[in-house]
């Protein structure tokens, strides 16, 4: 590798105990992606030659995410620089340049953060540390600079005396080290502290010992949020998506009620989106140009077109398309089906493994009846279709370009083009019936309220 060339280690082992669950603490997710997968997100827009991530012994679910990335094993928990020798093997030829240790649980880590750092690594620095200077510096390691502010080590909060506790600058345990001295330094680092453990943030002062520069970069407390606990996810969920909400509106959306609404890590709009209080973008959501977004609906995996309408209290579910102008109406769920321009499905309505065409109107109550309880069939409604309040249309079944399927239907053949089809029984009115049935009945209450008596 070159100077200018890059590698990741990304440290990923730890057991995070303090959540308290059988999933590793680094698949735990704000904004609908994993912890993991924020920091793989960053590390990928400085464009590493290496990516490798250390985890832990049956962490395969772990490796998965990290996938395509290399994931090596660091077989027991003996500290950060011990975290850093698992990834000796994959960086074997790594014998110069900058090799970053970043955090699997520290999610919004930024892109302009780490180039800082590697502008650094280029001035010539041989170990860059990233600092912050948080709010309460509680049990933070502290970076202990000269003079001339160069970085001279740094110390664990449980080693530090009280001259060392009081400084402010605080290790987020992020570096951008010299490939070519990274594994000599990790290698003499020693065990001889409060933990037994080998510190990575000994190898400050093993290179000032060598001569070797070593510098500090500040960063914003907030974007070193390290996540140990269900209530550090909580905060930082809520962080993320502050955060997102005052940039959408900056970007041209419309929020009536920004704190009701969350995002995915992944949502897009353009501009004159209009979105109601309360609504939810899961993963996989781009909304189009002047589209409305009203009250309490759901989105995950849906192409919003432009102008189009949604809810209130409408469910969108994965591989859903609107083209512009469709209208999704209150207590409409749809999945797995495109709806063509100008389509309408306004009241009531579970829209499943379907293709609506263009202009179509599915009237309130309408159902496709898309599941066998072994598979999945697909419904198809033609363009200028009008589909009857409360019709239960049984996939696999075709509706063509302009018929009408009568109110209450239940429609098991294709329907051709501009036919109107009714499937439902025929009416049979019986004169006087309900007159006389009223009569018998009070008659038999009567009776038996006297026999109370």
């Amino acid at each position: 590798m070159s100077k200018d060339q890059l590698a990741v280690v990304v440290l990923a082992a730890g057991k995070g105990t303090r959540m308290k669950s059988a999933r590793s603490k680094v698949l735990h997710s704000v904004a609908g992606r994993s912890l993991l997968g924020h920091v793989l997100d960053t590390a990928a827009t400085i464009n590493p030659d290496r990516l490798v991530v250390v985890i832990g012994p049956d962490m395969e679910e772990v490796a998965a995410e990290a996938a395509p990335h290399e994931a090596v094993v660091q077989a027991e928990q003996r500290g950060t620089a011990d975290a850093v020798k698992a990834a000796r093997q994959p960086l074997a030829d790594v014998l110069s340049g900058t090799v970053f240790i970043v955090y699997g649980d520290t999610p919004f880590i930024e892109a302009e953060t780490l180039n800082a750092m590697a502008a650094q690594r280029a001035a010539g620095a041989g170990v860059v540390v990233l600092g912050f200077r948080p709010d309460d510096p509680a049990a933070y390691g502290r970076l202990i600079t000269d003079n001339s502010s160069r970085l001279e080590r740094i110390v664990e909060f449980r080693e530090a005396n009280e001259v060392e506790r009081a400084v402010t600058l605080c290790n987020s345990g992020v570096m951008a080290v010299d490939a070519s001295i990274l594994f000599r330094l990790v290698d003499a680092v020693d065990d001889d502290n409060a933990k037994n453990e080998f510190y990575l943030t000994d190898i400050v002062a093993l290179a000032r010992a060598d001569n070797i520069d070593c510098v500090v970069v500040e960063a914003e407390a907030d974007e070193l949020q390290g996540i140990n606990s269900r209530i550090d996810l909580a905060a930082a969920e809520a962080f993320w998506q502050q955060r997102r909400r005052l940039q959408v509106m900056e970007e041209g959306v419309t929020l009536s009620d920004p704190a009701t609404v969350y995002f995915s890590y992944d949502t897009k709009f353009a501009e004159d989106v209009l979105i109601g209080p309360n609504v939810v973008f899961g993963p996989g959501v781009s909304v189009g140009r002047d589209a409305e977004i009203r009250a309490f609906c759901h989105l995950e995996g849906v192409i919003v077109g432009d102008s189009v309408t949604v809810g209130p209290f409408a469910r969108l579910r994965p591989g859903v398309v609107l083209e512009r102008g469709v209208k999704i109406g209150n207590f409409v769920e749809v999945k797995n089906a495109v709806l063509g321009a100008g389509a309408k499905a306004s009241h009531l309505s579970y829209i499943g493994d379907a293709e609506v065409g263009a202009n179509a109107n599915i009237g309130a109550g309408t159902i496709t009846c898309n599941y066998d309880g072994y598979f999945k069939y697909k419904t198809t409604i033609g363009s200028g279709a009008f589909i009857g309040s409360n019709t239960a249309l049984v996939a696999p079944v075709v509706v063509g370009d302009g018929a009408i399927v009568g109110a209450g239907s239940v429609i098991t053949d294709d329907v051709k083009r501009d036919a109107l089809a009714v499937g439902r029984g025929r009416q049979d009115d019986r004169e006087g019936w309900a007159a006389e049935f009223r009569t018998t009945q009070q008659t038999k209450k009567d009776q038996v309220a006297k026999g109370d008596d």
